[in-house]
């Protein structure tokens, strides 16, 4: 017999931070890492609507608009008089579907992240080659999963995609790839990743609990433009007592 799951009153979501997703989009987006990681399994059954929207604080129009995306990426389904079915985990869909990261231990988590800073430089010599100009936009972050900080990211897109439209510490949303696709029209639709260990460099914020130069795992990734070129690289610290990497082959 599937399980229900309970949901529990809770107070209104705050308002949304600058570049944020839609509330809606949120919830999906979280909805569809639980159902990808395995915290909610095939055959589980929803909390009802009303109560999964006062667990979340949203209308339960907003909750039903972020079902229906589920429903459109094949996650759930949803059963006349009885409520909503986990159809079963899918890993390539979503806002994070490329997003490898996930809490240590129980998978999951919303992805955020919050921009140190921004700027054109000149890419350096150890960058994974991603174009010709030697100039990129780096970005650097701090990401959270469920608001609990985990990692540091450097980010370079190349110099080619920068004329196509502004990208800027406030109008960067908590996705980059989504940013990338709806600013630059730059579609990320795969990505190589090699792990190894690194040590935190010196800009890390003290928000993240971690001494510099601490050694962790470093995911270094080259990401892969909608015509097959490489347009990104990046450097991701991870805590692995908060973070694991997660890839499911094939």
């Amino acid at each position: 017999m599937p399980k229900t799951l309970r949901a529990t009153a809770a107070p209104v979501l705050p308002d949304a931070p600058t570049g944020a997703l839609p509330t809606y989009l949120r919830i999906a987006e979280e909805l569809t890492r639980d159902i990808g990681s395995g915290r909610l399994a095939a055959g589980d059954k929803l909390a009802p609507e009303r109560a999964m929207a006062a667990e979340k604080g949203v209308a339960v129009a907003t909750l039903r608009k972020a079902l229906q995306l589920l429903v459109d990426r094949g996650l759930i389904e949803r059963r006349q008089g009885s409520g909503n079915y986990v159809l079963g985990g899918n890993r390539s869909v979503g806002t994070y579907a490329l997003l490898r990261l996930e809490l240590a231990g129980q998978g999951g988590g919303l992805p955020t992240a919050r921009v140190l800073d921004m700027t054109r430089a000149a890419k350096p010599a150890t960058l994974p080659r991603i174009g010709a100009s030697d100039i990129g936009l780096r970005i650097r972050r701090l990401r959270f999963l469920s608001d609990t900080p985990v990692a540091v990211e450097e980010i370079w897109l190349d110099a080619r995609w920068l004329d196509r439209g502004p990208l800027t510490p406030q109008n960067i949303s908590e996705s980059l790839y989504r940013s990338y696709e709806d600013r630059l029209g730059l579609k990320i639709i795969e990505a190589e990743d090699v792990i190894r260990m690194g040590a935190l460099p010196a800009w890390t914020p003290s928000e993240l609990g971690l001494a510099q130069a601490t050694n962790l795992p470093l995911i270094e990734r080259r990401a892969f433009d909608q015509n097959g070129q490489a347009a990104e690289a990046s450097w991701t610290w991870y805590d692995p007592e908060r973070a694991q990497y997660f890839a499911r082959v094939p």
